[in-house]
């Protein structure tokens, strides 16, 4: 289908900073030994300036329109060595206000790169210089905190060599870091899901779908239909627009990480989408997870992982032979997928396999998997009230319920709003389970009660006090808010106070994940660790789900909260956190630990 406002004139590929004859001399992501990247693609501290400027970049052998960074998109690596100081200045080059937040490094507030939050942002033609230290080892990104600008390509991995030796080795390593890109402008993506926010759902039901067997039978659809909901609608935008990149090349391009038969390689894995989760896998080779969101976690075996917006994932494989393997990241809704291989030299290729059936919403992702499956539950999470232990409710008749009561009339605690459109009736903690589309797919898939931190908590102190949070969304009319309200309607912050220890239960009332991320600090997932609990700046929650962690508010300062799905991000989904001391009360401390998490 081609859009006339948004179809590419030859007038425009001649537009635009260097043009298309310089794109075989840019950086980019080259295919060689080490990272992954070209020696002139990585940037070193501790000064660095980088320069935001609108260019093309060739995706599969087709030019697409692009915001970059030092004349490459997506943005060069940047590697950086713990106990530091950086100075990064960025020079805005385009017509409009544009910014840098650094995914996941804990720094100054006034340091993170929000607009309207924590800094003016820069103006165009305007420079902003951050200076921070750097605290922290592990795979971490940078994008835009500006507009739709990160949909265009201004997006890149940050690699935190540690001041120690990491007791996790490897013989060579490789960034892959994966995103979509479409030759649609952002905006008009925008548009057309305000529109209609199926728009871009190519994978509805058929009848044909019905005759074999491979979707609901005809009850559940009209079950389904009588309640205004989709199950195929999984993903908001998909590859009926998206083309999906891994280190800014396409399936085609078949970008290729290097290695000898018998070496350990680290994949630094980073998903840098606006609106995509991927299942990745190897098909041959078991990848062993050591790092989650730049934290060591104690090595786990597994087949094949979901890899959320924002997340980031370090990954051991070993190759036994010198063969080609084929490195598969295909969409949550099987609509497309970005494609590698790992080889022991450039031109090799391996098998790819083809989409696997895309996965329908079921009952349990309306927030009715109480219901019939009772999902297990942590002891210290039941202990606290925040979901069901295993087995409760699971012999229930839910056949006859009224399912008018997911009404957001009849939601105690949440505003009578457009915005909270369906209630979770009975939401579980899914999180010992697959993500959603992986649970019958054969092999070892990773879920996030299979992380478990290499270290104790830097805070073992119990919870203070609790906050619940809702996730509500309006799909007919692509609304998405924290608690129903959207942040342009918000009157004041979720407050903090400095060091205090609480924890948060975030509750889907919708029928889509939302991978939420809190700036500014790490939490620790409650998922029966205890005191090794997972470490994690964002956390993916399933539809119809719950999820808990527990805070230390050790970050003075004021904070972005919200969906890191783009498109949900720009419809409300965000919140403004405040940590500030309590004159009132002496700083509460953390007797029994190092203080950890903080800015």
């Amino acid at each position: 289908m081609i859009d006339p406002l948004t179809m590419m004139h030859r007038r425009d590929l001649l537009a635009g900073g260097a043009g298309l004859g310089m794109l075989g001399a840019l950086p980019g992501w080259a295919q060689t030994h080490g990272h992954g990247l070209s020696p002139r693609a990585e940037l070193h501290g501790p000064d660095i300036t980088l320069t935001i400027a609108r260019q093309h970049m060739m995706i599969d052998g087709k030019p697409y329109h692009a915001i970059g960074i030092n004349g490459s998109a997506p943005a060069p690596l940047i590697r950086l060595r713990e106990g530091q100081r950086m100075r990064i200045t960025v020079v805005n080059m385009l017509d409009e206000e544009s910014s840098i937040h650094w995914h996941g490094l804990l720094l100054p507030f006034q340091m993170d790169g929000v607009p309207g939050i924590s800094f003016p942002g820069i103006p165009a033609g305007g420079r902003f210089t951050y200076e921070f230290p750097v605290v922290q080892a592990g795979t971490y990104w940078y994008h835009s905190h500006s507009g739709l600008q990160e949909q265009e390509g201004l997006y890149g991995p940050i690699v935190i060599d540690p001041a120690e030796p990491d007791p996790i080795t490897a013989d060579v390593e490789h960034v892959v870091m994966l995103s979509d890109h479409s030759a649609l402008h952002p905006h008009a993506i925008f548009r057309r899901l305000k529109l209609q926010g199926g728009y871009f759902n190519y994978q509805k039901q058929t009848i044909g779908g019905l005759l074999a067997g491979r979707d609901q039978t005809l009850k559940e659809r009209l079950r389904w239909g009588a309640m205004r909901m989709d199950p195929s609608d999984v993903s908001d935008v998909t590859g009926a627009t998206y083309r999906y990149l891994v280190n800014g090349h396409g399936p085609a391009d078949n970008w290729t990480g290097l290695f000898a038969a018998g070496q350990r390689v680290k994949l630094r894995l980073v998903n840098a989408s606006a609106m995509t989760i991927f299942n990745v896998r190897i098909p041959g080779l078991t990848m062993t997870v050591v790092q989650a969101d730049g934290q060591p976690v104690r090595p786990v075996s597994v087949d094949e992982l979901q890899i959320a917006v924002a997340e980031t994932y370090d990954v051991i494989v070993t190759p036994p032979e010198p063969h080609a393997y084929t490195l598969v990241a295909e969409t949550w809704d099987r609509s497309g997928m970005a494609r590698a291989t790992l080889a022991p030299a450039l031109g090799m290729t391996a098998p790819v396999p083809a989409l696997r059936p895309r996965p329908l919403a079921t009952m349990k992702d309306m927030g009715m998997g109480g219901m019939d499956h009772g999902s297990a539950c942590p002891p210290e999470h039941a202990a606290m009230g925040h979901c069901q232990p295993a087995g409760q409710g699971a012999a229930m008749n839910h056949g006859g319920m009224d399912h008018r009561m997911r009404d957001f009339a009849n939601a105690p605690g949440l505003p009578k709003t457009p915005v909270v459109q369906t209630v979770a009736p009975m939401p579980v903690d899914r999180t010992g389970e697959p993500p959603q589309g992986l649970g019958d797919v054969g092999h070892r898939v990773l879920t996030y009660r299979d992380l478990i931190s290499r270290s104790p908590s830097p805070d073992r102190r119990v919870p203070s006090r609790a906050l619940t949070i809702h996730l509500t969304g309006n799909m007919e009319r692509y609304m998405w808010a924290f608690d129903g309200v959207k942040l342009n309607a918000v009157t004041a912050p979720i407050p903090f106070r400095l060091n205090e220890r609480v924890r948060v239960t975030l509750v889907n009332d919708t029928m889509m994940a939302h991978p939420i991320h809190l700036h500014g600090h790490f939490f620790e997932l409650v998922t029966g660790h205890g005191d090794h609990a997972p470490r994690k700046h964002t956390v993916n929650v399933a539809p119809g789900g719950t999820v808990t962690f527990d805070l230390t508010a050790d970050a003075e300062g004021d904070w972005a909260f919200h969906c890191h799905l783009l498109y949900h991000m720009h419809a409300g989904m965000m919140q403004v956190v405040t940590v500030r001391p309590d004159p009132a009360q002496p700083d509460p401390g953390q007797p029994d630990a190092e203080k950890g998490g903080a800015a």
